[in-house]
C-alpha cells in the first residue's frame, strides 16, 4: 500500500502525463476539472429561481405563482444550471451520444455549483429510473452515472436505485405540457427503500415541466419518506 507522500508523488505524475482538457473548447483544463477557466464563467447560472420547483426567475422567492397554484409532491429543487449554452451541450453529448467523459464533468460542475448554493445534504439520493427497454437502447441511466458521480463528490453519499419504471411512456419533451403529468402518471413503483430515509433528493439530468420528478416524489411520499428534494444538472 502506497504512503500519503508516495500517493501525492503519484497524482502529481498523472497530471504531468495526463494534464486535463476542458470538454468544452478542447484548450487547458484545470486541476481536477476538466473545464477552463473561459468556459467554465460561461456556465448559465440562474439569476433567481422559486425555491419550490426551480423555475429560474429575475430573483429567488418561496414559491411561484405555479407552485402555488398545485404544490408538487418534492419540497425543493436545485438546479445547478439553466438549460442552455454549455450546459445544453454537455447534457447533449452525455444523454444522446454516449459522452460519459461529458457526464462526468456535468456531475463535476453540480457539485460545485451545489455547494455554493448551499444545498443540503440528504439522507440518500435516489436517480429517476428509465424503462428497461430505453435503458437498454441507450446503454446506461443518465440519472444514474450522474447521482453515482455527484454521492461521490458528497464525501460518499449513499445512492440507490430505489425505483423502477414500470410503464413505458412518451418522450416527455415531445408532449405539450398540459399532458405530461398524465403521460407519467402511475409509470413508477418502489423497488426498494431501507428505513425509510427521512430525506432523500431526486437526482435527473434536464428539469422542464417537472411531472416526472413530481411523480418520482409522490412515489416516495407514499412509501414514507418524509422530504423529497430534487437536484437536477439544468432547468429548462
Amino acid at each position: 500500500m502506497l504512503c500519503k507522500g508516495e500517493v501525492a508523488t503519484v497524482d502529481r505524475l498523472r497530471r504531468y502525463l495526463f494534464p486535463p482538457v476542458c470538454l468544452v473548447c478542447g484548450g487547458e483544463g484545470q486541476a481536477r476539472l476538466d473545464c477552463c477557466l473561459p468556459c467554465e464563467a460561461e456556465l448559465p447560472v440562474l439569476p433567481g429561481r422559486c425555491r419550490r420547483c426551480g423555475l429560474e426567475l429575475a430573483r429567488d422567492v418561496e414559491v411561484c405563482g405555479r407552485c402555488a397554484m398545485a404544490m408538487p409532491s418534492f419540497a425543493a429543487a436545485w438546479p445547478a444550471f439553466g438549460y442552455r449554452g454549455v450546459i445544453e451541450r454537455l447534457v447533449q453529448r452525455f444523454k444522446f451520444h454516449g459522452d460519459l467523459a461529458a457526464g462526468r464533468l456535468l456531475a463535476d460542475l453540480m457539485a460545485r455549483r451545489l455547494a455554493d448554493l448551499g444545498a443540503p445534504w440528504p439522507d440518500l439520493l435516489v436517480p429517476v429510473p428509465l424503462h428497461p427497454r430505453r435503458s437498454w437502447q441507450r446503454g446506461y441511466n443518465q440519472a444514474a452515472l450522474l447521482c453515482r458521480d455527484l454521492a461521490r463528490h458528497c464525501g460518499g453519499l449513499p445512492w440507490l436505485e430505489a425505483l423502477r419504471r414500470v410503464r413505458a411512456t412518451a418522450v416527455q419533451s415531445e408532449l405539450p405540457a398540459e399532458r405530461r403529468g398524465g403521460n407519467v402518471r402511475g409509470a413508477f413503483e418502489l423497488a426498494r427503500l431501507p428505513g425509510p430515509p427521512r430525506t432523500v433528493v431526486l437526482v435527473d439530468d434536464v428539469m422542464t415541466t417537472g411531472a416526472t420528478l413530481d411523480e418520482c416524489a409522490r412515489v416516495l411520499r407514499s412509501a414514507g419518506v418524509a422530504r423529497v428534494e430534487v437536484w437536477v444538472a439544468a432547468r429548462a
